[in-house]
Order: C-alpha cells, then structure tokens, then sequence
C-alpha cells in the first residue's frame, strides 16, 4: 500500500511563490510516475503536472511550475511561482504504480490580495 501526504500549501498574494511537498512511503517510489493535481471549487479535478521519464504540464502553468523528484527522499514537489488567483484549489499528489494509483488527501492553495 502506498502513502502519500502532501504539505507546503497557504495562503499567499498573486505573484508570489510556494512550494509544494509530497513525500511517499510503501512501494518502490523510483518505478512511480508522480504527478500533481488540482481542485478547485465547484470545478473537477484536473492534471497539473507529471513526471516519469520526462515531465509534462497544464497549459496555463507552463513556465510557472516546475514538477521535480527525489528518490533519495521519496518526495515529489511542485514548485510555484508567479501564482495567480485562479491557481486558487486544493493541490493533490498522484502516484501510478505497477500495483495500482494513489492519491493523497490534498494541500489548500489559496491566491489572494
């Protein structure tokens, strides 16, 4: 069974910066494709980010998120920046494994003047 908990989230201006955490225990973390997903209210959950072999992302974080990893830790980030209000959901860590996908509980974000 794989474990994920994600932390780092807050509240912060547009324009500024957060780096998100999240940290695995169970299965072996170097076979994971990780990923990030967001939620925002009233909306569905949609992909933000993923990284296997190479790294993919949303359009509209583009140049603004970054996804990295490492496996020393087994820790995925998503580092931040130039964050605007309808960056504005709760940030979910994904993990897709051999053995199945797993989700963690989530971390607010919240963009606001």
């Amino acid at each position: 069974q794989v474990h994920l908990v994600e932390s780092g989230g807050g509240l912060v201006q547009p324009g500024e910066s957060l780096r998100l955490s999240c940290a695995a225990s169970g299965g072996y973390f170097n076979v994971f494709v990780m990923g990030w997903y967001r939620q925002a209210p009233g909306k569905q959950r949609e992909w933000v980010a993923t990284i296997g072999s190479n790294t993919n992302y949303l359009e509209s974080v583009k140049g603004r998120f970054t996804i990295s990893r490492d496996n020393t830790k087994n820790t995925v980030y998503l580092q931040m920046s130039s964050l605007k209000p309808e960056d504005t959901a709760v940030y979910y860590c994904n993990a897709v494994s051999p053995g199945g996908t797993y989700w963690g509980q989530g971390t607010q974000v919240t963009v606001s003047s």
